[in-house]
């Protein structure tokens, strides 16, 4: 069959169920008629979307070069909204009393373009921030939308920290401490008595309760913050006999940061709200009931309690917390307080997608295999060979295991010198061969052998990717962390080869090498064929929580361009703030050079190199405009 008829039967249809677009995508992402990857926004008549390539061509024609982390505003609002309209729902359908308000947690995505749009587009619903660090506090006290909205701190504090959270209770904000060690409470109970401030005061439980997943140690007896029961009753009590009872008005916990079980959240809201009654129970006023994170997202589409995945909805999530909220207070007579949630991985994920080009390709397939072994050769050779001539559904098994058997003893002849180089590389190519009839032999028959179940997989070119897996996908690395990852075009055709990807550095970690499948990760994922000079894109998908601060400066490879959009009404979108990724300069001085010290020291050696006739004055002239060039120039491969 001719392989344009193939092409024609392969449709958009099929690269979307391949991809799984659809499921991980949660509707704002999906691919055109053209076969390319497009975003969407808004809903019913006014759904619009736009086509990633088209924005990388306008990336393109304004200066700037792949790799690009794409911001796409859009998405960040619409996943405000969602949070705050999917609990206002929950809370009315339980018979709720009290509120919901959000707050961001700011080591999610400490860059100020997103904690900016937060702030903005978070204001109606008084959608707040978390902070964990001085700094972190300092963002949020000058980003806070009002004083409506709340700043809930968190993590070590010290003075200078505490001071911070008084100034802005002075000024009429809510920002609540959160005890999570019985050494902070006198440090917060001294400030705030030389400042004459009376502090918000949270605690933060040690649960018994525990997650699956990746954070699953962030719950827990054996999790590193948080209060034993025993402590939580020693600090009621301090602030009962220093009459301050009436500022401990928050209950924090958190269970992790995805996760993936509904029953888990389930447990961990009911234990917290049973402590929570009982503290109002004590004396103490309360009012806020924080969540914490854990508000999964669907990484691999399969809506299953497996790591990377969630096994409900955000309504879901809503309705179940508010229904265990409702049950155990209505129980205990108590008021219905504020719900807070630190959701951050939620909220941002979806906003960034990573894109990248190709940059070259190393395939896995048999070089050129003669009608004929010459005559020459060696015994094990001749086996290998008999061994390829034979090959049948019905032995692939045993070819299988004689392949392998007769590659090793080949290359151990090798490696004893008596088979030579030709012979070595002529019995890779059989191999690779015998190898290839079998994987592209297991569709037709009906049981697989368990020895070759699968081979398909493992079979894979490499290709190689504009990107620093460490400094843009440090997950990836550090957790085996999964995001969707597929070609952004020619989406219409069939990818008739399976690659992993390696990144630029020179490390053999850089690579990424699992990717989602449904229910399961797999080592490969289909790829279209490159011929020679031909652009390929790619696009990581669900990128935006924590992967842009994590990373680090592996090879000297800096933060990428960032581009930021909005789609408008009319099915455009609008280059909304555009920043230049770190240049050879910016990452020298990063690890401590002088950029300028640098130049001038080779300008020396290339005057040497011209006092010593190496070189000439022009040739000085050139070399050294390159030099300072490069110096200023984007750390990434550029066309």
């Amino acid at each position: 069959m001719a392989k344009q008829d193939v092409l024609q039967r392969w449709s958009v249809k099929d690269s979307a169920d391949l991809y799984g677009v659809k499921d991980w995508g949660a509707g704002y992402f999906d691919l055109n008629a053209k076969g390319e990857v497009v975003v969407c926004a808004g809903n019913g008549a006014a759904r619009v979307e736009v086509s990633i390539m088209d924005v990388i061509k306008g990336i393109r024609d304004r200066g700037m070069s792949l790799p690009v982390l794409l911001r796409i505003e859009n998405l960040l609002d619409s996943q405000i909204s969602l949070l705050n309209d999917s609990f206002a729902r929950a809370m009315q359908q339980s018979g709720y009393k009290g509120r919901y308000q959000g707050v961001f947690p700011i080591k999610v995505n400490q860059q100020a373009q997103v904690i900016e749009e937060i702030a903005r587009f978070g204001a109606r619903f008084d959608h707040g921030l978390e902070a964990g660090s001085k700094a972190e506090l300092i963002i949020a006290l000058a980003m806070i939308p009002s004083p409506k909205s709340l700043i809930v701190c968190n993590g070590y504090k010290d003075e200078e920290f505490i001071d911070l959270g008084l100034y802005a209770v002075q000024m009429g904000y809510k920002c609540f401490f959160v005890v999570e060690t019985p050494a902070e409470l006198p440090i917060i109970m001294k400030r705030s008595a030389e400042l004459g401030v009376d502090p918000y005061i949270g605690v933060r439980l040690k649960l018994s309760s525990r997650a699956g997943g990746h954070w699953q140690d962030s719950g827990g007896d054996g999790s590193i913050f948080g209060l034993t029961t025993n402590q939580l009753i020693e600090i009621v009590d301090t602030l009962r006999e220093t009459d301050k009872l009436h500022c401990l008005q928050l209950l924090h916990y958190h269970l992790g940061s995805q996760i993936p079980n509904i029953r888990d959240i389930r447990q961990a809201v009911r234990e917290t709200v049973r402590f929570y009654a009982d503290m109002v129970k004590e004396g103490a006023p309360m009012g806020y009931l924080d969540l914490g994170g854990g508000l999964g997202v669907d990484y691999d589409g399969s809506q299953t309690n497996f790591v990377h995945s969630r096994n409900y909805s955000l309504d879901e999530y809503c309705s179940d917390v508010m229904e265990v909220i409702v049950e155990v207070l209505n129980e205990q007579d108590v008021v219905h307080p504020t719900v807070i949630t630190e959701s951050g991985r939620a909220t941002v994920a979806y906003a960034s997608v990573l894109l990248f080009d190709v940059l070259d390709t190393n395939r896995f397939e048999a070089g050129p295999i003669p009608d004929t072994l010459p005559e020459d050769s060696p015994e094990m050779l001749e086996n290998l060979w008999l061994v390829r001539k034979s090959l049948n559904l019905k032995n692939m098994q045993e070819c299988y295991n004689d392949a392998i058997y007769y590659r090793e003893e080949i290359r151990e002849q090798f490696r004893l010198g008596t088979i030579t180089l030709r012979q070595r590389a002529l019995s890779d190519n059989i191999f690779i061969d015998i190898i290839q009839q079998i994987a592209g032999s297991l569709d037709r028959i009906k049981r697989v052998p368990r020895a070759l179940e699968g081979l398909q997989n493992v079979l894979h070119d490499i290709y190689y990717a504009n990107m620093s897996v460490f400094q843009s996908l440090p997950d990836a690395w550090a957790i085996d962390q999964i995001f969707p990852i597929m070609p952004i075009h020619r989406l219409s055709e069939e990818p008739e080869r399976r690659a992993i990807f390696a990144d630029i550095t020179c490390d053999s970690d850089g690579k990424i090498d699992k990717f989602p499948d449904m229910h399961d990760v797999r080592t490969s994922i289909p790829v279209h064929a490159l011929g020679p000079d031909e652009e390929y894109f790619m696009g990581v998908f669900l990128v935006g929580a924590y992967q842009e601060t994590l990373g680090d400066l592996h090879n000297l490879l800096g933060d990428t361009n960032v581009v930021s959009i909005r789609i408008n009404e009319k099915g455009g979108h609008d280059f909304v703030r555009e920043i230049e990724g770190d240049s050879i300069w910016d990452v020298l001085t990063y690890v401590e050079y002088e950029p300028k010290a640098l130049i001038s020291r080779f300008r020396d050696k290339a005057e040497d190199a011209v006092q010593s006739e190496t070189i000439t004055v022009a040739q000085r002239r050139q070399i050294m405009k390159a030099f300072e060039e490069s110096i200023r120039g984007y750390t990434y491969f550029e066309r």
